[in-house]
């Protein structure tokens, strides 16, 4: 018998530490790890013990006796990253282990953000012993995209915020939640209060297109229709029409599947999910019947993981199709090492057969289209409908594959325009930011000032805003750990400066700039209050989804 990583896979390699044979791979430090899809376990080694069953914080793991009919193909999926990745050392993983100087016991560090980046950071910190850690996030709720970008229909996926809401209880972790940094508080107060500041704000904006037409009422970004539906208190207002029977998604990425999901699959799905009351009525009343989703590549460069696309042929009532020309006329998967390549293959089969297949007319539709690169969005007052370049695939110069215009033009009709086309950081007061990237330039991640080519002295950065908007929820692990690395190595140089502040005076400080700010309590009493409610209607919870509703639930008690 042996265990079988399926969809949901965090990344976050938790699995792997407890792993008694080291069968579990990509594993931290490989060359793929922080581009793996997933992990996978090689049946040849696995011992059956279920330790990383266990420990997976998604309930990704399966016993592959017991492996439910939809998730049947992922022991082959298992098995084939051992074919080209055969294990050689079973040696364990060198548990990375953080301690302080003698001579400097006391560290102090505030992280600003909440999201799955800025958790495994303070989960870093707050288990080294003499580190006190003080966290700051501009909403009453914390876990940043988990809570606000996770599809409500990957409640698995969600099952991570415990870990995270066990380490935000730590004792050495003092939460100022509803405190916004660059309004209430700014990074140079926060750095006359502690050693040093690690920023990890994700990605609060959008990369465009730069087409005509794209600011019309009816074009949007993904990232806004998610926001909408999860509830996050800067969109649950927005306004979306759902009146039209077609809505164009551009990019075929995880948040692209994600918005085909929400609107195709039946609403009954999502009246048991967390997702905001008012997206749900939204979608009883809606008239859409097809998504298409469009992309300028082929579908040999599919954005989307394998486990996502596959899911697309899973859903009740819903067809997956594509077109057979524009999936055979790029039928060479678009990678450069041999796992990619065979990655690349199974999205590709997965394609070929949903270009087969005949739908059923009395199903919604999922309409997966390539080689379309938008010229314009069109309409008068609002969208009715985008016009696309169809393109080609041809070899460049460098015998890599290059799309290009045909000169050919397709036009559909279409009232809504999601742009699922990246997620891109904004700049932040006080400091510096590549608007090439998108990101704060750094050195493992230490802020890098480039008009003074160095780093700045107690700043440091993680997540999406320090790497671009890529990877999943567990790539971030990784991510903090060699941010946190690099400060404690600063700390231990003599290369922070100490304190002015104490803990005492920066909480008067923030009682005095923002007194709704809540403490992890209040937190917890917004918790208790969103889970009560949906424990009533049989979902995980309902949400909250204005500041002022989030800051009423804080103060009640019992």
């Amino acid at each position: 018998m042996t265990y079988v990583i399926t969809q949901g896979c965090c990344n976050d390699a938790s699995c792997i530490s407890v792993c008694p044979v080291q069968c579990i791979r990509p594993r931290p430090g490989d060359p793929d790890f922080t581009t793996a899809e997933q992990l996978y376990i090689d049946p040849a080694t696995c011992i059956d013990c279920a330790a990383c069953m266990d420990e997976c914080p998604v309930n990704a793991i399966e016993a592959d006796y017991d492996l439910p009919a939809h998730l049947g193909e992922y022991l082959a999926i298992n098995e084939e990253y051992f074919e080209d990745n055969p294990i050689t050392d079973t040696s364990p993983v060198a548990a990375i282990r953080h301690k302080l100087p003698a001579d400097r016991p006391e560290l102090r560090v505030a992280v600003v953000g909440t999201g799955p980046a800025a958790c495994y950071a303070i989960g870093e910190l707050s288990a080294t012993a003499g580190v006190a850690v003080s966290v700051f996030e501009r909403l009453p709720t914390p876990f940043g995209l988990l809570r606000s970008g996770v599809a409500p229909d990957h409640a698995s996926t969600k099952l991570i915020g415990e870990q995270f809401r066990g380490i935000l209880a730590r004792k050495s972790v003092t939460c100022f939640f509803n405190v916004e940094v660059g309004r209430d508080i700014s990074v140079d107060e926060l750095l006359e209060h502690h050693h040093a500041v690690i920023w990890a704000g994700g990605a609060a904006g959008d990369k465009t297109l730069g087409i005509e037409g794209e600011d019309l009422p009816g074009s949007h970004s993904a990232r806004e229709f998610v926001a909408w539906y999860n509830g996050h208190p800067d969109h649950a207002t927005d306004q979306f029409d759902l009146s039209g029977e077609r809505v164009v998604v551009l990019g075929n990425g995880n948040v692209a599947l994600d918005v085909a999901r929400a609107l195709t699959r039946p609403v009954a799905v999502f009246e048991r999910s967390d997702m905001a009351d008012h997206a749900i009525a939204a979608l009883r009343g809606s008239q859409v019947t097809e998504v298409v989703v469009a992309a300028r590549r082929g579908p040999g460069q599919v954005a989307s993981t394998t486990a996502e696309l596959l899911a697309l042929t899973q859903l009740e009532g819903v067809d997956l199709v594509a077109r057979p020309e524009e999936v055979d006329a790029d039928p060479t998967p678009h990678a450069d090492t041999a796992g990619a390549v065979a990655i690349a293959a199974r999205k590709n089969a997965i394609l070929t057969t949903a270009s087969r297949r005949t739908p059923n007319d009395t199903n919604r539709r999922i309409a997966m289209r390539f080689l379309m690169i938008p010229r314009s969005i069109n309409g008068t007052d609002r969208v009715e409908s985008i016009t696309f370049d169809r393109a080609e695939i041809t070899a460049g110069d460098d015998g890599l594959p290059v799309v290009r215009a045909t000169g050919e033009e397709e036009t559909i009709e279409t009232g809504l325009v999601l742009r699922a086309i990246g997620y891109r950081s904004t700049p932040v007061a006080g400091l510096p930011y590549s608007d090439l990237t998108g990101t704060i330039p750094h050195q493992g991640g230490r802020v890098l000032d480039p008009e003074a080519g160095a780093t700045m002295t107690g700043v440091y950065c993680t997540g999406w805003v320090k790497r671009g908007a890529s990877g999943v929820i567990g790539t971030n692990k990784a991510d903090s750990v060699e941010t946190v690395v690099s400060l404690i190595e600063d700390f231990a140089a003599g290369q922070l400066r100490d304190p002015a502040g104490d803990a005492e005076t920066l909480k008067a400080l923030v009682a005095e700039r923002s007194p709704d700010h809540l403490d992890n309590a209040g937190w917890l009493r917004i918790n208790q209050a969103e889970r009560s409610a949906g424990s009533a209607e049989k979902r995980p919870r309902v949400k909250f989804v204005s500041v002022e509703q989030m800051l009423a639930a804080s103060r009640t008690t019992g």
